[in-house]
């Protein structure tokens, strides 16, 4: 293969990389969408959505470790912690070794909160077809992309 020949291989890779990414924007904001349809479960913002799968992952975090992983500015952390208390998703709970270090932790509400969710997305790729076959593959490298997307 020519030095041509490979360039057009990359574009043509380069294009579908987009076209993955393309895909991944649309289906999120239908899977978000069709979460919306659903009273009961808890609306939350995507700064939430960031810092409870975070917490929901590492219970027991601190504010810092969550804002390190996420890229919160303290701030916005600060905000965002404070609506997801009152909305019921997580508590604070002081460290043992240190009192004045708080620990994270999510509730039942957003245990249940999950749940409801995960059964919704379920129930709407199956609705939409999704081929089982596939899905082994396709979420090792959907996850494989977060992981890398989220490496220092």
């Amino acid at each position: 293969m020519g030095e041509g020949d490979a360039r057009h291989t990359s574009t043509g890779a380069d294009e579908r990389l987009a076209d993955l990414a393309d895909v991944i924007l649309a289906l999120a904001r239908t899977i978000s969408t069709d979460a919306h349809l659903d009273p009961g479960i808890v609306d939350l913002t995507s700064t939430e959505i960031n810092v409870m799968r975070f917490v929901d992952r590492n219970p027991g975090a601190s504010p810092a470790a969550v804002a390190a992983a996420t890229g919160l500015q303290r701030s916005n952390l600060s905000r965002a912690l404070r609506d997801l208390e009152a909305k019921g998703m997580v508590r604070k709970s002081s460290s043992e070794s240190d009192g004045r270090q708080a620990r994270l932790h999510s509730t039942a509400r957003a245990a249940e909160n999950l749940k409801r969710l995960r059964t919704n997305w379920t129930r709407l790729l199956t609705s939409a077809g999704a081929d089982r076959r596939n899905l082994d593959a396709a979420l090792t490298m959907l996850t494989d992309l977060e992981a890398g997307l989220s490496a220092p």
